[in-house]
């Protein structure tokens, strides 16, 4: 029970792992690409953000520097200059900067707090105040173009003349953040500059994974899968021949070989299975001849023994012996049968194991109607029908024989299927059930119903459809043998 329980348990942790070399392979190759482009996009990211705020850094530097030769120039300026410059910079068309004098400093809102923008802030403050001096009173600040203020009147940039400030403010339709500069030139006078950012670096914050990786990530999945999986199902192609023949295991002579092409792995494959194909061919025929032979020369001698024990006066001598004939008849029969009935030359067909368990309880009607029951439903199952039929018929007529009565039931599950034949006998001792399978071993010596065959040919059917038989004890009484059977897809 711990064991079926672990090996349900391990199913269900593996359930989402595909079963099929192309769905493995897939699967696999989809996460060593997602892995590779995760790790690949994150170092890139990574670069390519450094250059970003690297270049970003030393624009505004730029923009600082700028900002500090007009400042400077406008403190080199007598008072009655600087309202006619400021005029006539506007009357042409405006520069890299709005620039205006102003009685107070403007207060505006100011974007979200951000490490890039704290960056830029410190090295624009850097400049000015090495340019400037550490004394000088300034304020610096990033503002969205909707939030800007402009004049003494704190009027929005809309207000304003096209020719005064959109040329220098605005970079539709990006619309990135504008530097406000304010400094202090002199009392009740402060110098007020603005410049937006030019592009590229047009944002302060910290951008996602660009568009275009996302895109070759997807484009490169959409035309590498399909012929991945093209070619992986024709390298498998032979594999699942191979696997069919191999369930299938047709050992007639008139049957072909199977076709040796593929990879040098597949091709050697091929080859070893068509040498060992050929090689059961030869042993199943050798096999045969021998046991015909065994067969006819035991007929003989047996026969010749009857002959003379029929000339022995001693009746009760004459019996014994007569006896004695007849079960070693018998074991040569059975013998023979059993490896007649384990053999693995019968093909493999669909084959209809309800009806057959139904038509095996038909047969016993005659003893009583409840002597053999079966329930449940199963679709047909690929196997070998005759051999099939000798499993079954062996585990019912078990049943039967040491149990009154046998009760079927039929699982039919999605990759197997599960036949239960219980009965109300003794059962079997813990120390008997590891020896039930032994041919030629019976529960009780004294009994003459078999010769200990039945089971041990049963388990070797069930082996040799890839199944297993297990037999245990029932809690009520009597034995329960379990018959696992697998689907091959």
């Amino acid at each position: 029970m711990f064991r079926s329980s672990a090996g349900e348990s391990e199913k269900k942790t593996w359930r989402w792992f595909p079963s099929s070399l192309l769905g493995r392979v897939l699967l696999l190759t989809l996460l060593a690409m997602a892995s590779a482009q995760i790790i690949s996009s994150a170092a890139w990211i990574a670069t390519f953000r450094a250059q970003q705020v690297e270049g970003l850094v030393a624009t505004t530097r730029n923009l600082a520097q700028s900002a500090a030769a007009t400042a400077q120039f406008f403190n080199s300026l007598p008072l009655e200059y600087r309202h006619i410059v400021l005029d006539q910079l506007r009357d042409m068309g405006g520069t890299r900067f709005f620039v205006s004098l102003n009685d107070k400093r403007i207060n505006m809102e100011p974007l979200p707090d951000s490490e890039r923008k704290r960056l830029v802030t410190e090295e624009v403050e850097r400049v000015l105040r090495k340019r400037l001096g550490n004394r000088i009173n300034l304020h610096i600040e990033f503002v969205d173009p909707a939030s800007l203020r402009i004049l003494n009147s704190e009027l929005p940039l809309d207000a304003l003349p096209q020719s005064w400030a959109h040329y220098a403010l605005t970079l539709e339709p990006l619309n990135p953040p504008v530097l406000v500069t304010q400094i202090e030139v002199a009392d009740g006078e402060w110098l007020y500059l603005a410049a937006a950012l030019p592009a590229p670096y047009v944002s302060l914050e910290d951008e996602g994974i660009p568009g275009q990786q996302i895109l070759f990530l997807v484009v490169m999945i959409a035309i590498l899968f399909p012929v991945l999986a093209w070619l992986i199902r024709q390298q498998t192609r032979p594999l699942r021949k191979l696997a069919k023949a191999a369930r299938d295991l047709p050992l007639e002579d008139d049957q072909p070989p199977l076709v040796e092409k593929g990879s040098s792995e597949i091709l050697a494959v091929t080859r070893s299975f068509n040498t060992m194909r050929r090689r059961l061919q030869s042993y199943i025929s050798d096999r045969n001849q021998l046991f015909r032979a065994i067969s006819h020369d035991l007929k003989t001698p047996i026969t010749r023994l009857r002959l003379r024990v029929d000339l022995i006066d001693d009746d009760v001598m004459r019996e014994r012996l007569e006896a004695d004939l007849h079960e070693l008849e018998l074991l040569a029969k059975n013998a023979l049968q059993s490896m007649k009935d384990t053999d693995i030359h019968e093909n493999a067909e669909p084959v209809d194991v309800e009806r057959m368990l139904r038509g095996m309880a038909e047969a016993y009607q005659g003893d009583g109607p409840d002597r053999v029951t079966v329930q449940g439903h199963c679709r047909p199952y690929r196997g070998k029908p005759l051999a099939l039929k000798r499993c079954l018929g062996n585990l019912v007529d078990n049943a039967v024989k040491y149990g009154d009565k046998a009760m079927v039931r039929i699982e039919d599950m999605a990759g197997q299927l599960v036949i239960h034949v219980e009965d109300e006998g003794p059962g079997v001792s813990e120390d008997q059930l590891s020896r039930i399978f032994e041919p030629y071993y019976r529960l009780d010596k004294n009994q003459h119903k078999g010769f200990g065959l039945g089971l041990g040919i049963a388990r070797n059917i069930a082996q040799s459809h890839g199944g297993e038989l297990d037999i245990s004890n029932r809690s009520a009484g009597g034995l329960h043998v379990e018959l696992t059977l697998p689907r091959h897809r």
